[in-house]
């Protein structure tokens, strides 16, 4: 089983980022890790399932003060065995942390570091209102080389508003020379309920799938080139440094959500934490748990999502989940250079990996 903490705190929303987050505000930090600790007290036994890899997401986990963290992970190794896990990791942004705190991670047993980068040109930095500098940014990697964090990611975005080819190139280019162990490239997408998708809406911004198929290609070829394995749609890793955590959700196994707005799927049931920070410690502590919505996932369902997230997997997906109709298509995947077969297995290639989306629509 996988093992998700969302920690809402930001110290500035982006305008882009969809996921439930707040500035701290008035919220009382140490009563919110108590309803954290307390929520894995109650969920991970009643799970039936053992742990495998814990992810700290958010919002921004590691802008929580050294006490916090340590108050955090002292209750959680009462819970789980942390040493046994395959792999834990904390989301960070470069300005949040200094080389003290990036050791206090090690200490605290964090195998694995994704920076939220996002681009190194400061134009299109102040554009997705990141706090960083590129020369932070940088900075930040060395950091946390130096204070033994085992893995390392780094987080990218393309077709940004206002971001050249050749900006692009050059955000790929330092990303590369920092020798990262893994970096995520991320397409924009303008999400309801953020500030970009109402520029969107009032024409201020605009989609164009060129672009976007550009700049993934432009990726895969630096990336490729410069040693990475392009593993899934977005995702590119050296060896040995694949995001263990994030194979588990393309595979299709049990995930546990803990914190406000976290999802969790247990035995084909998905549920959905309230998404208010408030209400979450309260509910925790009066009635202990924060399920708001729950929904059983039928046989269909699960196949179809399965089909979504492999297609996306260098992996690909075995013929045997496609219907009569869909293996038609796949074949016709196949003869326009999109996908091939092997071993059974229905694997997107060159335009196909650009174009999975549209292509996972066909053939569910």
């Amino acid at each position: 089983m996988l093992i998700y903490l969302h920690i809402p705190f930001c110290h500035r929303v982006c305008p882009y980022c969809s996921f439930y987050k707040h500035t701290p505000g008035s919220t009382p930090i140490p009563a919110f890790i108590d309803a954290l600790i307390a929520e894995a007290r109650q969920r991970i036994p009643q799970s039936g399932n053992t742990p495998r890899t814990l992810y700290l997401g958010g919002g921004t986990p590691s802008m929580l003060s050294p006490a916090h963290l340590q108050r955090l992970f002292a209750g959680l190794s009462e819970i789980i065995h942390l040493p046994s896990l395959e792999e834990i990791t904390l989301e960070a942004n470069p300005a949040t942390f200094d080389l003290e705190k990036a050791r206090l991670f090690r200490a605290l047993g964090i195998t694995r570091v994704s920076l939220g980068i996002q681009s190194f040109t400061p134009h299109v930095l102040a554009t997705l209102g990141r706090e960083h500098t590129p020369q932070q940014a940088a900075s930040s990697v060395h950091t946390l080389r130096q204070a033994g964090i085992p893995s390392i990611n780094i987080d990218l975005m393309f077709s940004i508003p206002g971001q050249s080819p050749d900006d692009w190139l050059n955000t790929l280019q330092q990303a590369i020379s920092l020798q990262p162990d893994h970096i995520s490239a991320y397409n924009l997408t303008y999400e309801e309920d953020t500030a970009f998708f109402d520029s969107l809406r009032r024409g201020e911004m605009s989609e164009n799938e060129d672009i976007d198929a550009r700049y993934f290609h432009l990726a895969v070829e630096k990336l490729t080139t410069a040693g990475f394995d392009h593993y899934e749609t977005s995702n590119y890793a050296r060896p040995g440094h694949h995001s263990r955590h994030n194979q588990g959700y393309w595979q299709g196994h049990d995930y546990l959500g803990l914190g406000p707005s976290a999802v969790s799927t247990l035995h084909a049931i998905r549920s959905r934490n309230v998404p208010d920070t408030a209400q979450y410690v309260q509910r925790i502590a009066s009635i202990g748990n924060a399920i708001t919505e729950t929904e059983s996932l039928d046989a269909p369902s699960l196949r179809i999502e399965r089909i979504a997230l492999g297609l996306r997997t260098n992996q690909g997906i075995p013929l045997a989940w496609l219907d009569a109709p869909a293996l038609q298509r796949a074949h016709h995947l196949v003869s326009e250079s999109l996908a091939h077969i092997q071993n059974h297995h229905l694997i997107l290639i060159h335009r196909g990996r650009a174009l999975v989306d549209p292509i996972a629509a066909e053939l569910i």
